[in-house]
């Protein structure tokens, strides 16, 4: 196994961005990604103000947004990978956030 295989590893965020369009994140590494917001359906219809509220984790490996109940990981944006919740439970959450339900988180 060479020294770069062992020395690997996951990638981590520095900054997070979310604009009406785009998630933006700077890495550590000096790379920055950027995804259509449109891949999550959580942050797409959240408001400003709740995308904004973000917290890094694991290192800056994971991106948790509390008042979305959505949580990213660096390695699955890196891969180019969209949400995989199930459309269902997308429209459970905005029938909850609508009438302001327990279910909206």
């Amino acid at each position: 196994m060479s020294s770069l295989a062992a020395e690997r590893k996951e990638p981590q965020a520095r900054s997070v961005g979310v604009s009406d369009e785009s998630l933006t994140v700077d890495l550590t590494d000096g790379r920055t990604l950027t995804v259509p917001l449109a891949w999550f359906p959580r942050l797409w219809h959240g408001t400003a103000e709740e995308r904004k509220n973000f917290e890094l984790f694991g290192d800056g490996t994971y991106i948790h947004w509390p008042d979305l109940d959505e949580d990213l990981t660096i390695a699955g944006l890196v891969a180019g990978l969209p949400s995989n919740e199930a459309p269902q439970s997308v429209k459970k959450w905005l029938e909850a956030r609508r009438q302001g339900g327990p279910d909206a988180k």
